[in-house]
């Protein structure tokens, strides 16, 4: 195949990105794309690895000297939800656009990145070296992602990270918090009205987390916003509940450290908080990255992503930015348009000119 030919590369991911729809890749359940996306790089002569379902791969003139920019992407999937028309697992063209779970978010974004790293794979006298990983586990923000892969591949110094973004760049993101609260009440019999209920307590809380506002506001990425998700409580309906437990989304934008959002909810609330991970932080690129720099030069628009990503995860400066539109992703019927693909493959390649 001739690398350097955009057209050829077009069709290729077209077609990589239809045989990866067809195999269903849930979180954690992602064997069988790692498999395919393995052999498709090995058939195009490249030297690929694989750690679990994490698959990657470096430029043919690796060079341990000098930096390393990272192309990454997701294979794993949402489980497709009940008001899909059509078969999730059937990639379709229909008017330009490509059906199928995983289309947009992030099939699209993964198969024009391996794209662009066909097409700089044999260059030499680079100025990075170029590192593609296909991970797993995305949507579920999984530890045997690119957490556990990061371990494996030494030292990056930037990254872009393909998620449907219009081809604009997402230079920040929210963080996310999720926190377990717990309020205990007593139980009793409801006919006699006994006990102190747990769901009466809780409601207090509840609104307190509807209604306050932290005070930082972000230039890019605006409020923190918190919502209340999930509530469990009672047995029976007979039974004054003693427990009343509620799940809380916080979205944590740039202003404030996760530490600093748990410690202002605990002075405030009354209930049990427990946070389930303090990992997934806010991220920021700054604007003289070159990466940044050579977007802008494209004439591409920078944005504040309020949508989480693998880039929470990365300990250097990452860039999110790939074909699609996030709006589409974990919706029935997802697709993305093939032209975006086209458009994205031409996008990258021109980017990575002005920083390779």
């Amino acid at each position: 195949m001739n690398y350097q030919d955009t057209g050829a590369l077009y069709d290729t991911a077209a077609t990589l990105l239809k045989q990866l729809i067809a195999i269903p890749s849930v979180s954690k359940e992602e064997h069988g794309t790692a498999n395919q996306l393995y052999y498709f790089l090995q058939s195009q002569g490249i030297a690929v690895q694989r750690l679990m379902n994490n698959v990657w791969a470096c430029n043919r003139h690796f060079d341990g000297n000098k930096p390393t920019l990272l192309l990454n992407s997701h294979h794993d999937t949402v489980k497709p939800n009940q008001s899909y028309t059509r078969d999730p697992f059937m990639p379709v063209e229909v008017d330009g656009r490509l059906y199928g779970l995983g289309s947009n978010d992030a099939g699209g974004c993964l198969v024009s990145l391996i794209a662009c790293f066909l097409y700089f794979y044999d260059k030499k006298d680079l100025k990075y070296n170029i590192m593609l990983a296909a991970t797993a586990e995305e949507e579920i923000s999984g530890q045997n992602g690119i957490s556990a892969l990061l371990q494996q591949l030494g030292t990056i110094d930037m990254a872009i990270v393909g998620e449907p973004t219009g081809m604009q760049m997402a230079v920040a993101e929210k963080g996310l918090l999720v926190l377990d609260c717990t309020v205990t009440g007593k139980s009793g019999h409801a006919a006699r009205n006994e006990g102190e209920n747990a769901i009466y307590k809780s409601i207090k809380d509840i609104v307190w987390f509807r209604e306050y506002v932290f005070p930082e506001v972000s230039q890019l990425l605006g409020p923190v916003s918190m919502n209340v998700t999930q509530i469990t409580a009672g047995t029976q309906h007979n039974v004054v509940p003693d427990t009343c437990r509620f799940t809380v989304d916080i979205r944590v934008n740039d202003r404030y450290a996760h530490e600093e959002i748990l410690q202002i909810i605990k002075q405030h609330v009354a209930c049990d908080v427990a946070a389930r991970s303090m990992r997934l932080k806010s991220t920021f690129i700054p604007a003289d990255n070159e990466l940044v720099k050579a977007g802008i030069k494209l004439g591409k628009e920078v944005f504040g992503s309020s949508t989480l990503s693998d880039k929470a995860l990365m300990p250097f400066p990452a860039l999110k930015m790939g074909p699609g539109d996030s709006a589409r992703s974990h919706t029935a019927d997802e697709y993305i348009y093939l032209q975006e693909i086209k458009d994205g493959i031409i996008t990258y390649i021109e980017l990575f000119k002005n920083v390779l």
